[in-house]
């Protein structure tokens, strides 16, 4: 590993210096294609820092493109850099409509395999455009004047009436069995995944997740330490019996059993109670997702697990931030009593309570009705610009996309042909302004099928339309030119 630079004194954060330093040493050939990186836990040793910082640093290079990481034998520099990648941003081609104004840097994801969530077909991304901004802006000058202990820290737990309201939506709309006393808000729901990561795992315990998956639950359970085992999917969603066969003990499993991601089936009644009596048997927990169980097209929303759950194994989390808008940065947790308490000395510790202000007024918007009117709305917008996206794909891609499950949520999976690198069309179709994710960076192991994860939700259907268009050309283009190698994808 050739020297790279860091001042532990530096305004730069760690993990900038670590992955600007890391990828010049590629890009200048001071780190040679195949040669092997240190594992995370020295380069922190060696640097005196926590693996945090060097975990994401490498994660984020790891998405771009600049390293692979194989199984069981450790980090490589990427022989295939791509083109678009290893030139400096500056000379990259700009993105594609953006008019006559100056273009925004979009800023990678570290799960996005790839890509950005700047632009068109951008996973996760809500109708921003469509959000009721008049209302919400009253309803935050409202509490401009809050009385003065309102303007004090607030409770780690969340603002009460808040909390009360919340339960009362999850009991009639998603059929969790709660009351105010389980509710905590957090500050999105990936701040509810560290919570529980730190709260119920230890350097020597096991935890379980979808294969593939989100790679934010495995980021999370990452760094709290735990040891990270993928169990497979099938159209029931997870694999119970696999669980059931692992001889390592599991202190939690994390599951999207409303709408799988990134796959999209919803597990049946009968797999869910398996779950559920599987980790009564093992003495494990349960991380519920429910992150966007308000949308779905082809049925009726879909009951949580958790409102099944009569042993109280299950923590249940869900978000705002498709609902409403992600920069908002509000989401929730029901926890089961007896875990009220140890949870809440980690949220206070992480982050001491979420802001006050946008808590009020996110209060109000749901006692006022105003969030089920807007979710109704909200519905048909998504269910205009899904089946735009499904039709475009039809008549634009469908020699190159195979479209999997659409029944629910605010994205699809398209899979690629064989041999097609889905990461490498990831970053391609970034350099275009468009931003789909590989399958291939929701898997641990090796990557069962190519695909795209592609976003509907943020883009109206000319938009969608243009994108698939313009993805489908660059995907026959990588064809022509005899596709990626798929290999470096499925062994990150």
């Amino acid at each position: 590993m050739p020297i790279i630079p860091f001042d532990r004194t530096s305004p730069v954060p760690f993990y900038q210096q670590i992955y600007e330093g890391v990828r010049a040493a590629i890009t200048s050939g001071r780190l040679l294609p195949g040669q092997r990186l240190p594992s995370t836990r020295t380069l922190a040793e060696e640097l005196r820092i926590s693996r945090y910082p060097v975990f994401s640093a490498f994660d984020q290079l790891l998405q771009e493109g600049y390293i692979d990481g194989k199984v069981g034998s450790g980090t490589y520099v990427r022989y295939n850099i791509p083109d678009e990648v290893s030139r400096p941003i500056g000379a990259r081609r700009p993105a594609l409509g953006t008019g006559t104004g100056p273009v925004p840097h979009p800023t990678a994801s570290s799960e996005s395999g790839g890509a950005t969530d700047a632009g068109p077909l951008a996973v996760s991304s809500p109708a921003l455009d469509q959000f009721p901004s008049e209302i919400f802006a009253r309803l935050i000058r409202r509490h401009l004047s809050a009385p003065p202990e309102l303007l004090a820290y607030g409770d780690p737990a969340g603002y009460g009436p808040l909390r009360e309201a919340v339960a009362e939506y999850l009991r009639t709309a998603r059929a969790v069995d709660c009351d105010a006393s389980q509710v905590l808000i957090v500050n999105g729901s990936q701040m509810g995944l560290m919570i529980s990561a730190l709260a119920l795992t230890t350097p020597e315990a096991a935890a379980c997740v979808e294969e593939p998956g989100y790679p934010g639950a495995k980021r999370a359970l990452g760094i709290a330490g735990a040891t990270i085992i993928p169990v497979d999917v099938d159209n029931d969603g997870i694999d119970v019996a696999a669980l059931a066969r692992l001889d390592t003990p599991i202190a939690l499993v994390y599951v999207t059993p409303s709408h799988q991601y990134p796959l999209g089936m919803s597990m049946g009644l009968a797999r869910r109670l398996e779950l559920l009596r599987w980790a009564a048997t093992a003495n494990a927990w349960i991380i519920e997702d429910d992150y966007d169980s308000e949308y779905r097209y082809s049925s009726r929303p879909v009951g949580s697990l958790q409102g099944m759950d009569s042993d109280g194994r299950v923590i249940y989390l869900g978000t705002f931030s498709e609902g409403l808008f992600p920069a908002l940065r509000l989401g929730y947790m029901v926890v089961p009593r007896q875990l009220v308490a140890p949870f809440l000395r980690v949220r206070e510790t992480l982050d001491l309570f979420s802001p006050t202000l946008y808590q009020l007024a996110v209060n109000d918007f749901l006692r006022e009705g105003q969030f089920a009117r807007h979710l109704r709305r909200m519905r048909a917008i998504y269910l205009a610009r899904r089946d735009a996206l499904l039709a475009a794909i039809q008549e634009e891609a469908a020699d190159v996309l195979t479209i999997g499950n659409a029944d629910a949520g605010l994205h699809l999976v398209a899979f690629l042909g064989d041999g097609i690198d889905d990461h490498d069309v990831a970053i391609r179709a970034a350099s275009l302004g468009l931003s789909p994710r590989a399958l291939s960076s929701c898997y641990l192991g090796p990557l069962a099928r190519s695909g795209l994860i592609l976003g509907f939700g943020g883009s109206d259907e000319p938009v969608l339309r243009g994108a698939v268009r313009t993805l489908a050309s660059l995907i026959r283009n990588s064809e022509a030119h005899g596709g990626g190698d798929c290999s470096s994808s499925a062994r990150r």
